[in-house]
This record gives structure tokens, C-alpha cells and sequence, in this order.
């Protein structure tokens, strides 16, 4: 029965055409992200908050009567195996979109195999600003690019008089694309980028790029790096006697950074925000957020969730607006989706050159863990 239903709705699709739901039927969300392996800690977050919205919406009812369900494959942060777990949960879920896949270089993948195209089927809340992902068709962020990122910073850097600048980056596409972005915005903003080291992609073999950034005696150190690299990073800079201030790129999930280093390791971190922080409780989204967050017990909700919280209220706003609820009908509504407006932090979904935010600011982690912005 399943089979046959996955055919029928399979022909439907490709007409662009929405079958009647039984009142029962789910819509099915897939997500392809690493919950086991070197990021593991941010595909479980970032599944925890997309889970955390689509939990409240089916409690309240679900989306037009339909509950929501979340189905998953673990892809460890392999490319290969992103390309090829998504097929196959397309294939045996038929899900209406996708949603939070996580890494620049799974994405530049998935882009690359053509599999959203062939499907009609879009992704929401794909995690990564790298510019390769903005343009990709059926990938939609829901939050600033790695070149706003590091743009705004060295815009507010020069505006103070700091010149030198470090830059250290993972051996990756996202790498790549923090370096292009970094050096554009060098050249706009007279920074002199004094040294520019990496650390093999998926490691914390951060040894090398330390020594080269305290022997370079910058003043500001911009960390296009991973969680768990980030934080190694940070830790022994501090130990090797470094001066300079860590900013740290907004994929470093904060939570983590903070629990691993302890209040005073971590006094004076500071870092991109590119969506609503905890405290800005003057946002709806942020309000709803820590209601929910509050009530749940999942030990994967962290400083990260809030991005897959955000996907996934924006991906049912969509939902609540479309009458065609099939994944072509869904892609269309995506591309066409100009003003999403999720409590208090807008989303522009509309435009395949620009990300669906264009927010930017900066946070440091002050006494006893307090967040000054």
C-alpha cells in the first residue's frame, strides 16, 4: 500500500497536481544531517529545533489537520553519503521538502548530483552561508552569508583602527569560501590580512594554525572554523600565551564552546550573530523559543537549535500558505516567498543571488558567561 501510494504520488507531483490527504496522512519533513561523527553536535541541534516547532505544531493539530513527521538518515558528514541518503529518503518517504543539512561541502554535494532539481523538491534551513549554497537552486538559508559575516566585521574592525588581522580556516569548501569573502573584504576595508592558516577539514589538528597565529602577533584573529576545532583552537591559543581577540564564526556553537572551556577560558570569545540570540526576548520568535525550550528535556537543544527552530516555523508558514501541497507545489511557494515573517526576524526566500537574512552583529562572552552585545 505504501508503494503504491508513493507512486500515485509521485505521478501527482510531476503534474503539479495535490492528491486528497486522508485527515491522518503526515507530511512528511526528511533531514539528512551527522548525528554520529566529528559534527554530530550540530546536525542533533539542529535537528532538536526543527523537532521543537514541528512537536508544538502537530500539538495544536498539525498543518491543516496533517500531523508533521520528521524522518532522518545519518549521513556522518560525508559528501558521498549526503548525496546518496538523500535519494534514497526521497525515494522511500516521498517527503514534501527537505530540511537542515549540514556542511558546505555535503551541500556543494547534493547541488552538484542535481537531486532537488530532478525531485522538485527544496531544502529549508540548509546550514551553511557559504556563497556556493545561497545560489544553489532548491536551497534555501535562513540566515546571513560567510561573506555578510565577515564583510560586517571587518567594516566595524577598520572603523576602530585595526588593521591586522589572522585568519584561520578549515580545509574545505567552507574554507574557500570564508578566505574569498575575507580577502574582498580586506581589500574594501584597508585590513591587512597578516597571516592565513587552516586545519585539515573534520579534525582538531589546530597545532599548526596556533603557532602561525602567535607568531604573527595579530590583533584580531577571525575563526572560519568548526565547533569542535573552534573550541581546540581556542584553548590552546590561550595556553600558548596568545593576545589577540577571537571571533569566532556564527557555525561555532557557542552552548558547546562555553560548557568545553568554562566561564574564564571563555570570557572575551567573541562571535557572529546572524539569528536571534537567547536574551533578545523583545522578538516573538525568541519568546516561543524558550517556552518551548523550557518544557522539553531534549539534551541536543543548544545555542545552534535555534536555527533549525527558525527553518522550521518558516518552512510551516509556507505550508499554511499554499493550497498545493506536493513538493513541486512547496518549491514553487519557496521561490515565490518574499516575506516570511517568523516573530520579529524576516525571511526573504524570493531571490536565488542572496541569502534569506542579511542580519549580522557581534556578542563576547563577558563575566560568568554573560553575553554582551
Amino acid at each position: 500500500m505504501k508503494h503504491w501510494k508513493q507512486a500515485l504520488a509521485a505521478i501527482a507531483a510531476g503534474l503539479g497536481m495535490a492528491l486528497p490527504a486522508a485527515a491522518a496522512d503526515p507530511i512528511v519533513i526528511g533531514q539528512v544531517a551527522p548525528f554520529s561523527g566529528p559534527q554530530a553536535i550540530t546536525g542533533k541541534a539542529i535537528h532538536a529545533g526543527a523537532k521543537l516547532y514541528f512537536d508544538a505544531v502537530n500539538a495544536r493539530g498539525g498543518v491543516r489537520g496533517r500531523p508533521i513527521k520528521l524522518v532522518t538518515r545519518d549521513d556522518a558528514q560525508k559528501p558521498e553519503e549526503s548525496v546518496r541518503l538523500t535519494r534514497e529518503l526521497i525515494a522511500a518517504e516521498a517527503p514534501l521538502a527537505l530540511i537542515g543539512t549540514v556542511g558546505t561541502a555535503n551541500l556543494e554535494a547534493l547541488a552538484k548530483d542535481g537531486v532537488l532539481a530532478q525531485q522538485r523538491v527544496s531544502m529549508v534551513g540548509a546550514v551553511s552561508g557559504a556563497a556556493s549554497v545561497v545560489q544553489a537552486p532548491g536551497m534555501h538559508i535562513v540566515k546571513a552569508s560567510y561573506h555578510d559575516e565577515v564583510g560586517r566585521l571587518f567594516s566595524q574592525l577598520a572603523g576602530v583602527g585595526v588593521k591586522r588581522v589572522g585568519l584561520v580556516i578549515q580545509e574545505d569548501g567552507l574554507g574557500r569560501d570564508v578566505l574569498a569573502g575575507a580577502e574582498a573584504a580586506a581589500q574594501r576595508h584597508g585590513i591587512d590580512l597578516a597571516v592565513r592558516t587552516s586545519y585539515p577539514r573534520n579534525t582538531v589538528a589546530v597545532e599548526k594554525a596556533v603557532s602561525e597565529i602567535v607568531a604573527s602577533k595579530v590583533q584580531v584573529v577571525f575563526l572560519g572554523a568548526t565547533t569542535a576545532a573552534g573550541i581546540e583552537f581556542v584553548r590552546q591559543y590561550a595556553a600558548a600565551g596568545g593576545t589577540a581577540t577571537l571571533y569566532g564564526l556564527s557555525i561555532i556553537d557557542t552552548d558547546a564552546l562555553f560548557k568545553a572551556l568554562g566561564p574564564e577560558r571563555a570570557r572575551g570569545y567573541a562571535f557572529s550573530v546572524v539569528l536571534p540570540l537567547a536574551h533578545q526576548t523583545n522578538r516573538p520568535v525568541v519568546r516561543e523559543y524558550l517556552q518551548l525550550r523550557q518544557a522539553s528535556s531534549d539534551p541536543a537543544l543548544s545555542a545552534r537549535s535555534i536555527e533549525g527552530f527558525v527553518a522550521a516555523k518558516a518552512l510551516v508558514k509556507v505550508l499554511e500558505g499554499t493550497t498545493n501541497l506536493t513538493p513541486a507545489g512547496v518549491t514553487a511557494a519557496l521561490a515565490t516567498a518574499r516575506a516570511v515573517d517568523v516573530g520579529g526576524y524576516l525571511l526573504d526566500f524570493s531571490a536565488n543571488d542572496r541569502p534569506g537574512s542579511r542580519y549580522v552583529d557581534f556578542a563576547m562572552f563577558g563575566a560568568q558567561g554573560r553575553i554582551l552585545q
